[in-house]
């Protein structure tokens, strides 16, 4: 015969709450994944995208209910909640950026701007591809092998690539010493050179001309960092060669800039290293 004395105990009582959160999560995320596989009327990226936010969601909702059942033993939450108002509202100005997560991030998901696997740029200084979408945040894999976690209410800006086209937008910053004159020429002839080695990376319209080739944008930025001037080239690329052309494009600045000699940005301390150095001893 079961002891029904122990199932009366807190402790197994607590443990058959969390096994029965964990089974109804379980057949809940299988029912939405079967309600998926068996109709079509989403694409299955986005089909994708749904259902990781989904199983997302339904971690928080069950480590929420769980939370709140074994506070019940311990506190009476009827009166807690109802006659705690102020402690409402400063638990609501405490958490307000984790509220506006959550809100700005089904704001993304809901409007479509956003699918696992896209590569964005955020606030124009983190890009690559949405690698994970929670309820909180997004995990960005750049391309230089790191995994970013970006907030949702801290994104000011987001460019989402995956429309057939991408943006390659790369640049050089010279040393503030660097005669803009002599890099002008050198910036133009790397788009020259772009455009002759690598147009079949290039978006074209349906006559077949490029939508917007390599082109040199002058002066992007001054004194970045305190170091030097951005000097930048962009050209808009099929998605699908979006790294391969941003990575000719890097070497042809890289070998253009050994070739002429042009002066790179540099930081203070090597600046006044050089400076100190090339004074006389008196």
């Amino acid at each position: 015969m079961f002891n029904l004395e122990l199932f009366n105990k807190l402790p197994v009582k607590i443990l058959i709450v969390a096994l029965l959160i964990v089974v109804t999560v379980y057949f809940i995320r299988k029912s939405v994944q079967l309600f998926f596989d068996k109709t079509s009327f989403l694409d299955e990226n986005r089909e994708e995208t749904l259902m990781h936010f989904t199983d997302q969601v339904l971690k928080v909702l069950g480590l929420v209910f769980f939370f709140i059942y074994v506070l019940s033993h311990f506190f009476d939450l009827t009166r807690l909640v109802t006659g705690s108002v102020v402690v409402a509202g400063a638990l609501a100005l405490i958490f307000q950026h984790i509220i506006r997560d959550y809100i700005m991030g089904l704001a993304y998901l809901f409007e479509r701007q956003i699918n696992l696997g896209d590569y964005v740029i955020i606030n124009g200084n983190k890009q690559g591809k949405i690698e994970e979408i929670s309820v909180r945040h997004l995990k960005i894999r750049q391309y230089d092998g790191y995994l970013y976690t970006v907030s949702y209410g801290s994104i000011n800006e987001l460019q989402n690539g995956n429309r057939g086209m991408r943006r390659v937008n790369e640049s050089l910053i010279l040393n503030y010493r660097q005669n803009p004159d002599e890099a002008f020429k050198v910036m133009e002839e790397v788009a020259k050179t772009c455009n002759e080695k690598y147009s079949e990376y290039l978006l074209t319209d349906l006559d077949g001309k490029p939508v917007e080739s390599f082109k040199f944008n002058q002066i992007t930025e001054l004194n970045v960092d305190y170091k030097g001037h951005r000097y930048s080239v962009s050209g808009i690329v099929r998605e699908a060669h979006f790294v391969d052309a941003s990575k000719r494009v890097r070497y042809e600045l890289a070998h253009a800039a050994y070739v002429n000699k042009l002066m790179m940005a540099e930081n203070g301390e090597i600046e006044m290293n050089k400076r100190n150095d090339s004074q006389p001893f008196h």
